[in-house]
């Protein structure tokens, strides 16, 4: 509870720091951006002084790669709850500017795994050639491309990448210490496996770029909070509403869904993004050149709905156009 942050136990010196360094951070370089990093999750720490906070511009949402990482390792794909997903994507204070993201130093240095090797293991190490098959690369491909959607779809103010997360890199950052010998081996990013075209690493970089340059050209993140359209637990769907956009997500792992109805204000509607395009990986199995109409239907005329097939493991973005 709030209780537990304003008691005798606050280290009262430690914060008047903050707020002071904050305070001339912005004075000295008025264009300076500054990030907390804080699992406790003060109240107020991304508050403006003016406002009685500490002063930070951002605060990381820590909790959300935890979150990932809880659902990938414990969890069965086929109890995936997309209600707690929102939820626990969404679970940020309104008067702070927070940051979402997948994975950062926490999850991927010191012998850790990124959240590709979790979703993928080793098979990411032989199969990853596109003249290779593999169903634990195809999933890990799809739920790949879904989580950062997901992510950046729902993100406070802002989202972050963290080195080689945008293609999948396989391996976890660790620096020469006497833990390790002293060794080099895993202080490096393989820059050269995005740079492979026969290796599909490129494939989640070009998703990862469409992906972000959407995120730029809609503001996404200039609205504090994605409005739920649409839940079902039952067949794993989730739908959000953002600046205009429409997010579908069907994270049922064998089950595709046709003519699904989504609620949508009526109108005409395209799609922009798709993880299940070929070009990121995908299957081609939803028609990006398709218009879908949202209208109203029997028995509820008034109630206008999209019809949409939605593939297993796969989003999508509509805009109205």
């Amino acid at each position: 509870s709030y209780a537990d942050y304003f008691n005798d136990n606050v280290d009262e010196d430690a914060l008047t720091y903050l707020i002071l360094a904050n305070r001339l951070i912005h004075e000295l370089s008025p264009g300076a951006m500054t990030v907390a990093e804080d699992m406790s999750g003060l109240p107020g720490l991304a508050a403006p002084l003016s406002q009685g906070g500490y002063g930070f511009d951002y605060r990381l949402a820590m909790g959300v790669p935890d979150y990932w990482i809880r659902l990938i390792e414990n969890v069965p794909d086929e109890r995936w709850s997309v209600g707690e997903m929102y939820y626990e994507l969404t679970n940020h204070r309104t008067d702070e500017r927070t940051i979402g993201y997948v994975e950062s130093h926490d999850q991927a240095l010191v012998g850790d795994k990124t959240v590709s090797c979790r979703l993928m293991g080793p098979e990411m190490y032989d199969h990853m050639a596109k003249r290779s098959s593999s169903p634990i690369i195809d999933r890990g491909m799809a739920l790949h491309k879904m989580i950062r959607l997901a992510t950046i779809a729902t993100a406070g103010a802002g989202y972050l990448n963290f080195m080689g997360n945008e293609f999948g890199h396989p391996e976890w950052i660790d620096f020469p210490r006497e833990g390790n010998d002293w060794s080099y081996q895993y202080a490096r990013r393989q820059w050269h496996l995005l740079d492979d075209p026969d290796l599909r690493y490129h494939e989640l970089a070009d998703f990862d770029r469409e992906m972000i340059a959407l995120c730029r050209g809609e503001d996404w993140l200039q609205q504090p909070f994605p409005a739920k359209v649409y839940e079902s637990q039952q067949d794993h769907v989730l739908a959000l509403s953002r600046c205009g956009c429409l997010f579908v997500f069907n994270f049922h792992p064998a089950v595709s869904h046709e003519d699904y109805a989504v609620p949508m204000a009526p109108g005409d509607y395209r799609i922009v993004l798709t993880t299940d395009d070929v070009r990121y990986g995908g299957f081609g199995r939803m028609d990006a050149s398709l218009n879908y109409r949202a209208q109203g239907h029997e028995p509820s005329p008034g109630e206008s709905t999209l019809k949409l097939y939605l593939p297993s493991r796969t989003a999508a973005v509509l805009k109205r156009h």
